[in-house]
């Protein structure tokens, strides 16, 4: 009996935290990129913005932004359901997985993320360093289906979410897996091939066109879900021509590149207040497709971390005002 009334409370308190998740993801303001004071910030195609030399303006902390200062775990969510939403195959392979899940396991610890350690916040004048651990905290694949197109990416015809719909899957899966939020959390959602994204359903910004992945957060800003958008692989747009696939898989490698821009920037940047220079580009905008010298792997890597190799770009570093695959 008394197990029973511990699995009734155990259920009843995950049912009240997904209601108040889903509220809140349902209820989130139309989003929009970062143009000034918004609420998304977006990793633009290769197309739209190739490798250039990075700006010479150094990154500017704005007074009082956070940072996610105490390190960052990861959970990690592939939703792969059967099928599209026009009834067209899904596609994800475990190697594919395993790759995005090796990168945040690794990523932690190392030289790449050693470089968002000389960056701060200065909050009720105490300043704190973002401090260089954490780790995959958990992995989660969800079968259940996408829902109903709620936009219109040209580049993915019939098959597209919104970040309101995207807000509501982590949501849902936080409040069924007991995750919560918190400033030293990220929430990584991989789609699946043929699936696509645009900010709402004006489809005015979309995956594959304007945009390769996006961090965002929703809720409260002093525990807010940290989340980025990481829709499947496309090598055509979202990768410099002639980039190396140290895995063999090179699908994965480009999102594994991908999904680090987006950690680093939320890292030093979760509520779009903190770091960013006077164009509005954040610490991986300044380097991005930048990979640097690849000195691993037979010149297939530029990083080695625990075993494995990636091609991942570098970051912004203020004290050399330049791209780097190790700092500060």
């Amino acid at each position: 009996m008394k197990n029973q009334l511990r699995s009734l409370a155990r259920f009843a308190v995950l049912g009240a935290l997904m209601s108040v998740l889903l509220q809140v993801a349902m209820t989130a303001q139309e989003a929009t990129p970062r143009n000034g004071d918004t609420n998304i910030h977006i990793f633009p195609t290769f197309t739209t913005v190739p490798e250039l030399p990075p700006p010479a303006t150094p990154l500017i902390y704005h007074s009082g932004g956070v940072v996610m200062q105490n390190g960052v775990n990861t959970y990690a969510i592939f939703w792969v359901p059967a099928k599209l939403q026009n009834g067209g195959a899904t596609g994800m392979t475990a190697h594919y997985q395993g790759v995005e899940k090796n990168m945040l396991s690794d990523y932690p610890g190392h030289g790449l993320d050693n470089n968002s350690t000389q960056y701060y916040q200065t909050v009720g004048a105490v300043t704190s360093y973002i401090q260089n651990k954490g780790g995959l905290a958990a992995s989660f694949v969800d079968t259940d289906a996408y829902p109903a197109s709620g936009c219109s990416d040209s580049a993915t015809p019939g098959n597209c979410i919104t970040d309101a719909q995207l807000q509501a899957e982590i949501a849902k899966v936080m409040a069924a897996k007991g995750w919560t939020p918190g400033l030293n959390k990220m929430f990584m959602v991989f789609t699946s091939s043929g699936e696509g994204s645009c900010f709402d359903s004006s489809s005015a910004s979309c995956a594959y066109v304007q945009y390769c992945a996006y961090h965002s957060y929703f809720g409260s800003t002093s525990t807010p879900a940290v989340y980025g958008n990481i829709p499947f692989a496309d090598l055509s747009v979202c990768q410099e021509p002639g980039t190396p696939s140290p895995t063999g898989d090179a699908l994965a490698d480009e999102v594994a590149s991908t999904t680090s821009h987006e950690l680093t920037e939320a890292t030093t940047d979760p509520e779009l207040d903190a770091w960013y220079d006077s164009s509005g580009n954040e610490i991986g905008d300044k380097c991005a497709y930048n990979y640097g010298t690849n000195t691993w792997d037979s010149s297939k890597a530029n990083e080695m971390w625990n075993g494995h190799f990636y091609e991942l770009q570098r970051e912004y570093d203020n004290h050399v005002a330049g791209c780097v695959q190790v700092g500060p």
